[in-house]
């Protein structure tokens, strides 16, 4: 391994290491000089006084490096909330109009004349070999460069809508059945389940008694879908780390093989958690927007944001907020006209994307396998990846432990939410990807076309996957006929948008740094301005702190004023939800959390203990674990079920 990939996967620790090495010295320094004072140099009586140079006394030009390194951090920390709180009233406001759109309730509600919906499901996993994969078959549409909020209607509308197939992947690990029987429930509720989703069960081999539990689900649904069917994760695979970023990967391979080339250019793929509840408008509006936008939409991801309104009421309120504050960073990025919107759990993009990506990456950089694949999107396409929100919110589950009572129960909560926010601030290693990303992006930015196959072609036959130019061009007629390459898709590369990618280090360096940068730099501050109180300030660098100050205060105010502006996000999302679950028959025994800011005054008390518990506290266990190990044991959080729901209520009755 070359230095510089051992310091590109290390850079957080190394960026830790050089800032307390920074305010060690600086604050050394000025502690020292401040005991002894700053000594003047011999002067006439008619001139102005003046100070020995800078670099002979206290740490010299490092302050004022210190000083100013300081402002930016403060900056960023006081503009980071003030831009999620934007995001979170441009979504809650789209969120209603998307709610009252006319058109999208006559796609949940309309007649679907299609002459069948045959459900096709298979009594094996997907292992097999391409020839006895099952073929499907559809036939491409396009329609005209809209705005998101209006839709087509019509009989045309319909049928373009009815060519669009859902392949939604479901990767679970010693989930539990009602867990996975309620996420089916909700997705098969949906008007367009029967003829236009494809459901992938993505199972892990190394669960006992596997193939089972996925057979007893496909037998309970096969005629819910358009076909459900599951995969077998191998354990033992060279190089893999286990997740949901290999088992996703593992799942995409397989029903890859299902889509021919001329279907493949109409399905859409959708990664979804075990415990993720999508309503119906999330696939209409994704349909909508894929059949929009037809110059875009093989280049295009597609996120939402997530909501915590299924158990928030039955966690402690430190772990509530953690929630909070991680779903709005999250859709800090998702407001109109972003153009840098990593997805948070839940998101879409074309079959076709995922090929010419090369799918899902299996290696430990990739645990954190939404923001890994956004990258790997991104720098594929030199910064050109369109991104659209879908304005439909997923709901998730809050973390719990173990159960108990009293102050044990409150110790499991907290420290299952640990260990998932240990999980996330892993997920820096996503930050060394970017980093040799962009050095590979430097060295090919002149490289204009791509070639690329489907992708269990690709990863079946890797000698066969890169194809040069110059084969291509050589009697293409010839090929094409014989069918050499006839699998084969050439494309233009943009030129890379650097601006873009700009933006999106400084989004890296927001999720990845900035927690535990800013509570580095708060305390060395706060000594710097305790060691030289009453000093002379001969480097004039008071004005400073004292900004930093203001700014650390305000930023607290922002996030309270966050946590205020997500209550009608919450309310919005949650009765749109219970709303639909109610129509589908499924609101008896689901759990339901509703807010009221009167009664969660506890959460914005919270605020000051969440950022170091819960961002700065695991991003520097995570940093200092990447110098001896990049592996991390991926565990499964406990999540809360329609039978958990059914029980609460029997006892509180």
């Amino acid at each position: 391994m070359s230095l510089f990939a051992w310091c590109s996967r290390r850079a957080g620790g190394l960026a830790m290491l050089m800032t307390m090495a920074l305010s060690y010295w600086v604050i050394s320094k000025e502690a020292a000089a401040s005991r002894y004072e700053y000594k003047y140099a011999q002067q006439d009586s008619l001139s102005h006084p003046s100070t020995v140079p800078l670099s002979a006394e206290g740490g010299g030009i490092w302050t004022i490096i210190f000083a100013y390194y300081c402002l930016l951090i403060h900056m960023l920390v006081f503009a980071f909330p003030i831009r999620s709180c934007w995001a979170m009233v441009d979504i809650t406001q789209s969120l209603g109009k998307a709610l009252k759109s006319k058109s999208l309730r006559g796609i949940k509600l309309s007649h679907r004349r299609r002459g069948s919906s045959t459900s096709l499901s298979s009594s094996e996993t997907l292992t097999s070999s391409k020839e006895d994969s099952l073929p499907s078959s559809t036939t491409s549409s396009e329609a005209g460069d809209t705005e998101p909020e209006f839709y087509t209607d019509g009989d045309n509308g319909d049928a373009e809508h009815d060519r669009i197939v859902h392949a939604i992947i479901i990767p679970n690990y010693k989930e539990e059945v009602d867990s996975l029987r309620e996420t089916l429930d909700v997705l098969a509720s949906h008007p367009t389940a029967r003829y236009s989703y494809d459901i992938y069960l993505a199972m892990e081999q190394r669960e006992h008694n596997v193939e089972l539990k996925a057979m007893n689900l496909i037998q309970e649904f096969v005629k819910k879908f358009r076909s459900i069917d599951f995969t077998l994760h191998p354990s033992d695979i060279p190089g893999e780390s286990p997740g949901k970023g290999s088992n996703v990967a593992w799942a995409a391979r397989k029903l890859s093989e299902k889509y021919s080339m001329a279907v493949r250019k109409d399905v859409i793929v959708t990664g979804i958690d075990a415990d993720s509840h999508l309503s119906s408008n999330y696939f209409a509006q994704l349909t909508d927007m894929h059949l929009s936008y037809p110059e875009t939409a093989h280049t295009t991801l597609y996120a939402a944001p997530i909501l915590f309104d299924r158990n928030a009421h039955d966690v402690p309120a430190i772990v509530r907020v953690a929630d909070i504050l991680w779903a709005s960073a999250g859709l800090s990025g998702l407001y109109r006209g972003s153009t840098i919107a990593p997805p948070t759990s839940v998101y879409s993009l074309p079959l076709k994307l995922v090929d010419r990506v090369g799918g899902w990456d299996c290696d430990p950089e990739a645990i954190g396998e939404d923001l890994h694949m956004y990258l790997k999107c991104f720098f594929a396409l030199n910064g050109n990846l369109t991104v659209r929100t879908i304005m439909s919110a997923v709901s998730q589950s809050n973390v719990k432990g173990n159960g108990g009572e009293g102050f044990q129960g409150l110790y499991n909560d907290m420290n299952a939410r640990y260990k998932q926010a240990l999980r996330h601030m892993w997920g820096g290693l996503d930050s060394g990807y970017a980093i040799r990303k962009f050095a590979e992006l430097w060295q090919e930015r002149k490289h204009t076309s791509r070639a690329f196959r489907p992708l269990h072609i690709a990863l079946n036959n890797p000698s066969d996957s890169f194809i040069t130019q110059t084969q291509l061009d050589m009697n293409p007629e010839h090929t094409m006929e014989s069918g050499i390459f006839s699998d084969v898709t050439t494309d233009t590369l943009k030129e890379p948008d650097w601006a873009r990618i700009v933006y999106l280090f400084h989004r890296l360096f927001e999720a990845h740094f900035l927690p535990l940068q800013t509570t580095i730099l708060v305390i060395a501050s706060t000594l710097y301005v305790w060691v030289t109180d009453g000093g002379s300030d001969p480097h004039q660098l008071a004005w400073i702190f004292s900004i930093c100050n203001f700014l650390r205060t305000g930023g607290f105010m922002v996030v309270a004023l966050l946590l205020f502006l997500y209550e009608r996000f919450h309310k919005i999302g949650a009765a749109a939800r219970e709303r639909e679950m109610h129509e589908a028959g499924l609101a008896k025994g689901m759990c339901f959390s509703r807010r009221q800011a009167k009664k969660n005054f506890i959460d914005y008390v919270m605020v000051p203990l969440v950022a170091p518990l819960y961002g700065a506290i695991p991003t520097a266990q995570a940093q200092i674990m990447h110098f001896f190990t990049v592996d991390l044991v991926y565990t499964v959080s406990k999540k809360v079920t329609r039978q958990r729901a059914k029980s609460l209520i029997a006892d509180m009755a």
